[in-house]
């Protein structure tokens, strides 16, 4: 079986998979300072969750945005796994042309997502990823990489209301009755939700202006549902994306004759 682990800034993503089935996902929050052991008991208790033990794991593929963090992720494969885990990166996607100035500055968030999303929707592609940074990513009609855009995401732009505006309250990120609030909460609300639609509908199209293909729209991350629910611009939204990318790039790097194995 296959561990797939995507490591964000908010949030670790972690999934199994057995051949091309994903059986079990968790989501966990990012703690900057765990260990290689709190990481490895955190892991074996969500592998027990799923009736599994550490022995039914053969391989380990991760992802990270969070530099600091792959020193304890890597020694807890070692450890845990008895190997050392695949770290994305774009030396392991030599099929998907880069076209930024310094391929290796291209994140391995948005490297996972263009491959899994080509793999499933095809290309042209305009790939939307919201979380702690909203990303867009651009895949043209020759299936290269050309670039995108990176902003700042729902929950950092929260935060800082909160912590920045004095008499404004930490709010619950979920989606007003109205755009115009009766109360504040609302009106904060209806900002941070119908304000970030309103961003990415307006990138998207930009995006679209700027190259007229027929693009189509994939969007993901822990918030997608909920920002693209009302998008004039989303055609799917996939928020397992990242996951089956992480599959999809073991797989170009192990070997299809070893999957059967697993």
């Amino acid at each position: 079986m296959l561990l797939v682990i995507d490591v964000g800034n908010t949030n670790i993503v972690v999934g199994v998979y057995r051949e091309e089935v994903l059986e079990h996902h968790w989501r966990l929050r990012t703690l900057r300072d765990e260990t290689e052991d709190e990481i490895g008991l955190h892991i074996k208790s969500l592998l027990a969750d799923g009736g599994l033990r550490l022995d039914d794991i053969d391989d380990v593929i991760i992802s990270s945005v969070v530099p600091p963090l792959m020193p304890a992720f890597e020694r807890m494969c070692q450890r845990y796994f008895g190997q050392p885990p695949m770290i994305v990166s774009a030396d392991l996607v030599p099929s998907l042309p880069i076209l930024y100035d310094t391929p290796r500055d291209v994140g391995a968030d948005r490297l996972v997502d263009a491959v899994a999303a080509i793999e499933e929707y095809g290309y042209p592609l305009i790939i939307v990823d919201l979380g702690t940074a909203n990303t867009f990513s651009v895949i043209d009609e020759k299936g290269q990489y050309l670039g995108g855009v990176i902003m700042p995401g729902i929950q950092i732009s929260t935060e800082a209301l909160f912590q920045r505006a004095a008499k404004l309250p930490r709010i619950e990120l979920v989606k007003p009755p109205s755009v115009i609030g009766q109360n504040t909460v609302h009106a904060m609300q209806s900002g941070m939700i119908f304000g970030s639609i309103g961003q990415v509908d307006g990138i998207i199209k930009r995006i679209r202006e700027e190259l007229p293909l027929p693009y189509r729209v994939v969007a993901t991350g822990g918030i997608s549902e909920l920002v693209c629910s009302e998008s004039e611009w989303i055609d799917v939204v996939d928020p397992l994306l990242t996951l089956k990318g992480l599959r999809h790039i073991w797989k170009m790097n192990s070997g299809n004759n070893r999957e059967g194995e697993k």
